[in-house]
């Protein structure tokens, strides 16, 4: 066989979910043999998906690459097709890096351990598929398949409010999937031929008026992954009641969904309008930073505080995504991979304060730091990557989101100072927030009540690996950006071309018979 003809990602997706199958009938007492086997099957789909990027990706190529494309469904027009491209593949790698880790941090796991890996590993698959599919509605199909086992490792291994809180989360994110639903169909069988093919779709000539419409189904699908406020609730309601390994998956990886589709879907096969809607994902963003920052900074309860951060944080991405800059979108992409990996270790450390205080609520902690210096050290460590600490990804990130939207031609004066002003106000409460919350918890006297009655033994050797782990590439990225950007770079420049194109146009449409990009988007 042609190595360089092996269907590569089909495999990649495909063979986690075929392990997991495989685990109801493994004999099994005390859950260790389903540990390890799920880690192994970890390893195997990661060492894959990087042999798969190592032979047969190129930096330089910005179209698709280890495409397979197979007739499924024919009735239907339903292709298995896939592919990867600078958007994709940076975003393949981290969700086979960050749910290996997910199965090693799922060790302590005792109850229902089959059932737990088993939809660990149905979800590996699941997401992968999510970032490398290329037919629309089979994106719609395994889009739904990640929201099964979340709702399930919610309901069964969540805290208090358990049902709740997967109730929640079933309803906003498939409620939203109806709108990916109808917007493809409506895209595959719009014009003369009928096909749901992603690059078939955005050769497309929609009309503006439809393309508007579109693009409105597919935000608020995403607007709920993403999530932007106002349908974001659910996300601090999930993560208050998750166990660490599913907030490792909901933070480092399902919120990346969101931002991936509204690039590929809305700014990529509907540029006409997002240049239209752009200036309104501006504010969005902005009011993601600002308002989940200061709701941040008001929760008492550890998760909800770190679930408010993420929220914020995601406020970048929608920033970068309507910068009409190669810097801007550059910065947004990479703002995903890194708050993945810093969001990833940031509700790991809070699963392993957890499990050791039996408390999240941070009146209830202080000086904990005394008798857990590693994860002390750990966890400050992981915040000062949050809050964007120069030599962590999180800097680059959003330094290349600001300079994008800072050299932007697209919006007038006005408009960019006004919103980067706003943007740094929520820079600034990021460390205010964070530092506070490491005070509470670490710092201080000892809460007597609490040492009397909980063993505060430091970390174990598994949780400092997995944080190094994570470490690592935060750390790697803040010094040498270049490591992520370079996937991506040829895709990002080829895109933002196309967007910008998209400007003199829509400013014809107002009688204008020469605009330049230096004319503003939104309305004076």
């Amino acid at each position: 066989m042609n190595i360089a003809n092996f269907p590569w990602l089909t495999t990649i997706i495909l063979f986690p979910i075929a392990a997991s199958l495989l685990l109801p009938i493994i004999p099994d007492k005390d859950g260790k043999t389903v540990r390890w086997y799920s880690l192994i099957v970890g390893l195997i789909d990661f060492a894959l998906i990087v042999y798969a990027f190592c032979t047969g990706y190129d930096f330089s190529n910005p179209d698709l690459q280890l495409v397979e494309s197979y007739p499924w469904v024919p009735q239907l027009g339903l292709n298995w097709s896939v592919g990867a491209d600078g958007l994709s593949m940076p975003l393949i790698l981290l969700t086979g890096f960050i749910t290996t880790l997910a199965v090693l941090a799922a060790w302590p796991v005792t109850f229902k351990p089959k059932l737990f890996f088993f939809l660990i590993l149905a979800m590996y698959g699941g997401q992968i598929a999510v970032f490398a599919v290329q037919d629309m509605l089979l994106f719609f199909l395994v889009w739904e398949l990640e929201l099964v086992p979340i709702y399930f490792l919610l309901s069964i291994w969540g805290g208090k409010k358990r049902q709740y809180a997967a109730t929640k989360f079933i309803l906003y994110t498939a409620g939203g999937s109806l709108f990916i639903l109808l917007s493809s169909l409506t895209m595959g069988f719009y014009g003369d031929t009928v096909t749901f093919d992603m690059r078939s779709l955005a050769l497309k000539d929609f009309g503006l008026n439809l393309q508007l419409l579109l693009y409105a189904g597919f935000l608020i699908a995403y607007a709920v992954k993403l999530p932007i406020i106002p349908l974001h609730t659910w996300l601090p309601d999930a993560h208050g009641e998750a166990t660490a390994p599913v907030h490792m998956l909901l933070a480092g990886i399902l919120l990346k969904m969101g931002g991936y589709a509204l690039i590929r879907m809305n700014a990529q096969m509907l540029p006409d309008a997002h240049a239209y809607v752009a200036p309104a994902l501006v504010i969005l963003g902005v009011v993601n930073i600002i308002y989940a920052a200061l709701t941040s900074f008001a929760q008492r309860n550890l998760k909800r505080k770190i679930a408010y951060s993420s929220i914020s944080h995601m406020g970048f991405v929608l920033i970068g995504i309507a910068s009409f800059t190669d810097l801007g979108l550059s910065g947004a992409v990479l703002q995903m991979v890194s708050h993945g990996l810093i969001g990833a270790s940031l509700f790991f450390l809070v699963g392993a304060t957890y499990d050791r205080t039996h408390t999240l609520m941070l009146d209830e902690m202080g000086g904990v730091g005394k008798k857990m210096r590693k994860i002390f050290a750990m966890f400050t460590t992981c915040s000062m990557a949050s809050l964007a600490l120069p030599g962590m990804s999180g800097f680059v990130a959003e330094l290349m989101v600001f300079v994008g939207f800072a050299t932007s031609d697209a919006y007038n004066p006005t408009f960019k100072v006004i919103v980067i002003f706003l943007m740094a106000v929520g820079v600034i409460l990021t460390p205010i927030y964070l530092l506070s919350m490491l005070r509470e918890i670490f710092y201080g006297q000892e809460n007597e009540e609490l040492v009397s009655h909980q063993a505060l033994i430091d970390a174990e050797p598994r949780e400092v690996f997995i944080i190094a782990c994570l470490l690592i590439p935060i750390i790697g990225i803040g010094f040498y950006p270049k490591l992520l950007t370079q996937m991506y770079d040829a895709t990002t420049v080829q895109l933002t071309a196309r967007l910008r194109d998209s400007v003199p146009t829509l400013t014809a449409d107002k009688a204008v018979e020469t605009v330049s990009l230096s004319a503003p988007i939104i309305g004076n």
